[in-house]
């Protein structure tokens, strides 16, 4: 799934170990997300959001990821 993270996390000068601590949950976590391996659950995007400022959805780029599901279904 695609994300903001990276984005915000360097926009607000943060290293992943500083996120990771802040939202309770390993600099690997982070890393993994940051490279679209890990999807976080509601409660660490919803944490990601509280830090950054932001919703969720557009935290978690809800459209985008959306549009690409819904075009992923419509071809299988």
């Amino acid at each position: 799934m695609k994300t903001k993270v990276r984005e915000l996390r360097t926009a607000a000068k943060m290293t992943q170990q500083e996120l990771a601590d802040l939202v309770h949950v390993s600099s690997r976590t982070i890393i993994s997300i940051e490279k679209e391996q890990y999807n976080p659950s509601l409660m660490l995007a919803y944490r990601m959001a509280e830090v950054f400022g932001v919703s969720v959805e557009e935290l978690c780029c809800l459209r985008e990821n959306r549009e690409l599901e819904d075009r992923q279904y419509e071809n299988s």
